[in-house]
């Protein structure tokens, strides 16, 4: 896997910026998403499971990211989609219909239930539904995902001062952190 660290020019200053391109990681699964479902992937063999069940929006990445990297991997994939309004307009929405073109089933459920999606009821109407599964968190963070994304920094990271990264669930960040050094 090859990862580009980008420089940056910003004239008329002596600050270097780097990017790291953890985009081009994968085409379709990349960059924190290829990070949070590595270690995830690998614990739903293990388990024996053969579907994956996960949360997100209409335009959510993660969603897609679990489609491709659950098809490649010889998984079923179940979205649990924030939305009931979105049922009828799978193809007019670009993420959505790449998950269907990847063989994600969905379940559209209202923000009202979709807010709910972490209680004990829920879960087990689901399991009821799709018999087993292995769950994926909203945004794929977990003890997996955390793990997949210590892996983002490397030794020649050690020459740089300062690490910046947006945050969403916080699972990025987490692995960033942790395999940090004491000069970052």
């Amino acid at each position: 896997m090859r990862v580009l660290t980008q420089e940056i020019v910003l004239p008329n200053t002596t600050v270097k910026l780097y990017i790291r391109r953890e985009d081009l990681i994968h085409p379709f699964v990349s960059g924190n998403k290829f990070r949070k479902l590595k270690y995830n992937l690998l614990e739903a063999k293990k388990q024996n499971h053969r579907t994956l069940l996960t949360f997100g929006g209409a335009y959510s990445n993660h969603i897609a990211a679990v489609a491709f990297a659950g098809k490649e991997n010889g998984f079923k994939t179940i979205g649990v989609i924030r939305g009931d309004e979105l049922n009828s307009k799978i193809s007019q929405n670009p993420t959505l219909k790449f998950c269907q073109d990847n063989g994600m089933e969905f379940v559209f459920v209202s923000r009202e239930q979709y807010r709910l999606k972490s209680t004990e009821d829920f879960l087990c109407n689901l399991k009821n539904d799709f018999d087993d599964f292995y769950l994926i968190p909203e945004g794929g963070t977990n003890d997996f995902a955390v793990k997949g994304c210590e892996e983002i920094l490397s030794n020649e990271d050690e020459r740089f001062d300062y690490i910046c990264c947006a945050i969403g669930t916080g699972g990025t960040i987490s692995g960033i952190i942790n395999s940090s050094t004491s000069n970052h």
